[in-house]
């Protein structure tokens, strides 16, 4: 890919795919990024949502030119928008569809942004780490939703750790813990389908459970600070609060252990549950110091970051940026292995085993459905740790 773009135009084309809170978001900072992008194309499940969300994005003036034929609607919706001439695409469905929807992206042409998780099962990590290979070989750009890769008080307070701050990492200890999101009620006219999808945060198939949907921003940071993925982890979790069927069958907090190749320990705390402690933070220790990684250091050499950040912006400028110097980034495989750690978290805490990194890679479990349609859904099972088996 050069920096010659395949509409033969300087302005970047953008389809978004997926075009809820955080699509629309998305749109909004992709936007905001650069010069000469354009918001051309949107695709979504449900009409609704895509109205919505265009009538939200006119707001961005010569920067939104959607006419009525670039808007596709159902399940092949982004079939539709991929067979488009859009250079760049949104993926922001729920992640239970991010894999497929990668792999026909890439097949496509297309550079890619997508929102992380980037996947909620070992099947739909191997699709994308395939198709994050195929992306680099035919030089198309991939960037994820992890945004403190590209947060410049991360970037300069992590290399500082790197080249050796706080000495050789002891631990971590990463936490989101916070309160309760949104739902949408149950009409009585809503199909199995269309309920769990307007609810995708509460079921496994399409959002992971929050370790992957949510707590991956701060598991990426510690496979950042350690420059590895974990080897194993054990730990715990359960559903104490949100225990009405309306919230599917995800836990609501877990507790986890990872330990990283050179013996280093991970503990990881996540929570969603109202009226409790919050914390989102993450905290490294060292032989000869302790950080913040989003902002100050305590060793050899104090450090404290100063200066304004719009990480939601910058990881879009650095993605158009790749494009045009003919220098795709390709974030690919690192946030396969992030949503691959948390995926981990995941199955040990079902489960109540410990289990290594390849067990969970050579796991059958999957979670992937290609074929969807409204009417009944497979109903989702409460995980009972000591019962539910490694898949």
């Amino acid at each position: 890919m050069n920096s010659v773009h395949i509409n033969g135009s300087d302005t970047i084309q953008v389809g978004l795919i997926g075009c809820g809170g955080r699509g629309t978001g998305a749109a909004h900072d992709c936007a905001a990024s650069s010069d000469g992008v354009k918001i051309v194309a949107m695709a979504d499940l449900f009409p609704d949502r895509l109205n919505g969300s265009r009538e939200n994005l006119k707001g961005l003036g010569d920067k939104y030119g959607v006419t009525d034929d670039m808007c596709f609607t159902g399940f092949d919706a982004y079939q539709k928008l991929l067979a488009t001439d859009v250079d760049m695409v949104i993926l922001a469905t729920p992640p239970g569809f991010r894999p497929v929807h990668f792999a026909a992206a890439v097949a496509a042409g297309k550079n890619i942004f997508m929102e992380k998780p980037v996947a909620v099962c070992p099947t739909g990590i191997k699709m994308v780490m395939d198709a994050g290979k195929i992306a680099k070989d035919k030089g198309l750009a991939v960037v994820s939703g992890t945004q403190r890769r590209h947060q410049k008080s991360y970037l300069e307070t992590m290399k500082r750790i790197h080249d050796g701050a706080i000495g050789k990492i002891i631990y971590a200890d990463v936490y989101w813990n916070g309160g309760e999101l949104w739902s949408v009620p149950r009409k009585p006219d809503m199909t199995d389908m269309e309920w769990q999808l307007r609810n995708w945060l509460y079921f496994t198939w399409l959002s992971g459970d929050h370790i992957c949907e949510q707590h991956i921003h701060n598991i990426d940071i510690a496979n950042w600070a350690m420059q590895a993925h974990p080897v194993k982890a054990f730990g715990m979790g359960g559903r104490q609060v949100r225990t009405d069927p309306a919230y599917g069958a995800i836990f609501d907090h877990f507790a986890i252990q990872f330990e990283y190749p050179d013996g280093q320990v991970v503990h990881s705390f996540c929570r969603q549950t109202d009226n409790t402690h919050s914390n989102v933070s993450e905290f490294v220790v060292g032989t000869e110091g302790k950080s913040d990684p989003g902002g100050w250091i305590r060793g050899k050499t104090d450090y404290d970051w100063k200066g304004d950040q719009a990480p939601y912006v910058q990881e879009h400028t650095d993605l158009i940026a790749s494009i045009r110097a003919g220098q795709p980034l390709n974030e690919a495989q690192r946030v396969a292995e992030s949503t691959m750690s948390a995926i981990l978290g995941r199955m040990v805490a079902y489960t109540g085993q410990e289990i290594t990194w390849d067990q969970a890679m050579d796991s059958k479990l999957n979670l992937v459905r290609e074929n969807v349609a409204f009417g009944p859904a497979m109903p989702e099972i409460v995980a009972m740790p000591g019962r539910t088996p490694v898949a």
